[in-house]
């Protein structure tokens, strides 16, 4: 008697690297099991990032999700512990080989609410060719990153969600991770430095910069000539690929604050593979997450569809490093030191509405007193919400 179809429904981003390894993995799982069928949509970025997980939760099976959403996962139970249905020796190799704090980012409350099967944090990108045509070589120092932005060859992300991750990323470069006590999100005096370092930068850059993300940053890098330095914006591997764009990118590790100094400590991202509490079919859609996770498909098929591996052992592969121009190895360091941001349940709230204030101050100036007042009200009220 034939078995019965198995039909899986999944959500993920609209981008090479969010979309193709997973209509990719779901292709072959199917090819290895007949009976199964899982199907994959995706959403913007921006929804990505805003979107209740618990709404999705509703409609599909797996979820692609950001892992300041494991608070909220935690407190709703809108998406499974994978701890409870995963084999013990996978999660102890999943811990093992994280890229920075990726496996511990979608911990929370005790339980393991996803699978790190991407990994990201802002890192440098460069045109090499243009530096070479304007006899420049890359910035060591934020005192040479001035310097280059001068020159106008210099953009990065500012919209609001990156320029908050940004800021967190300044206070941690100044010693101070940022939203570590209940009452202020940083130190005034950190605080302030860090938000004066930043416009000081931010001033120097095109006003289209404040309208854009990281994709849409290195799209302008690869489409036109103008722009020949990143000094932060979320790695997105896909660009330093052959073929994958007009002109290739090449991917470093970010400048010091001072000469001989540390380098900066940018914000981590990267995504995770969840499992709806609404799902029909938890054996199998568990069975999918722990193929998707496993060293073997992310250093290939995962990979080579487009996707930015979450397994160490990819990071550290030869050939997943010899057709991104060494992205993954040239990167590595700034991923093992990101700042692993909060998640408790009401970060969300706080993540939302801080970037625009800061957005705002960069692009018109203002006193940094009085915008940090209005994200620390805001943060005391994130941590208050139910």
């Amino acid at each position: 008697m034939p078995t019965e179809p198995i039909h899986l429904k999944g959500i993920t981003w609209n981008h090479s690297r969010g979309f193709v390894p997973m209509a990719a993995t779901a292709q072959r799982f199917s090819e290895l099991n007949p009976t199964v069928n899982i199907t994959w949509e995706k959403r913007s970025l921006q929804q990505f990032a805003d979107e209740s997980i618990q709404q999705l939760a509703e409609r599909f099976d797996l979820l692609v999700i950001d892992h300041p959403w494991a608070g909220f996962a935690a407190r709703t139970g809108s998406i499974l512990p994978l701890d409870e249905y995963l084999p013990a020796s996978f999660l102890a190799d999943q811990q093992a080989n994280t890229v920075g704090h990726s496996f511990e980012s979608y911990s929370f409350n005790g339980h393991q609410w996803a699978l790190p099967i991407d990994a990201a944090t802002p890192v440098a990108a460069s045109r090499p060719d243009l530096l070479a045509q304007h006899g420049l070589t890359l910035p060591e120092t934020f005192a040479d990153l001035l310097a280059l932005a001068d020159r106008g060859l210099v953009a990065f992300s500012l919209i609001p969600i990156d320029t908050l991750m940004s800021f967190y990323m300044y206070c941690c470069s100044l010693g101070e991770d940022p939203c570590q006590r209940e009452d202020e999100v940083v130190s005034e005096a950190v605080g302030i430095q860090a938000l004066q370092l930043f416009r000081e930068l931010a001033s120097k850059v095109a006003p289209a910069c404040f309208h854009r993300n990281p994709i849409q940053t290195y799209e302008a890098m690869t489409q036109t000539d103008a722009l020949a330095y990143c000094p932060f914006a979320y790695g997105y591997s896909n660009y330093a690929r052959r073929g994958y764009a007009r002109r290739p990118l090449h991917f470093h590790d970010m400048v010091s604050l001072t000469p001989g100094g540390l380098r900066l400590r940018s914000t981590l991202g990267g995504t995770g593979l969840a499992i709806s509490a609404e799902c029909a079919e938890v054996e199998t859609a568990v069975r999918y997450a722990e193929f998707v996770a496993s060293p073997a498909c992310q250093q290939t098929l995962y990979f080579d569809n487009g996707g930015q591996p979450g397994h160490l052992s990819a990071w550290q592969d030869e050939h997943v490093n010899a057709q991104s121009s060494n992205y993954f190895t040239a990167t590595l360091p700034a991923l093992q030191r990101a700042f692993l941001r909060p998640r408790y349940h009401g970060h969300m709230f706080f993540q939302d509405h801080a970037g625009e204030p800061v957005r705002q101050y960069l692009m018109n100036g203002g006193d940094e007193r009085t915008l940090l007042r209005e994200l620390n009200d805001l943060y005391v009220k994130s941590r208050t919400m139910a």
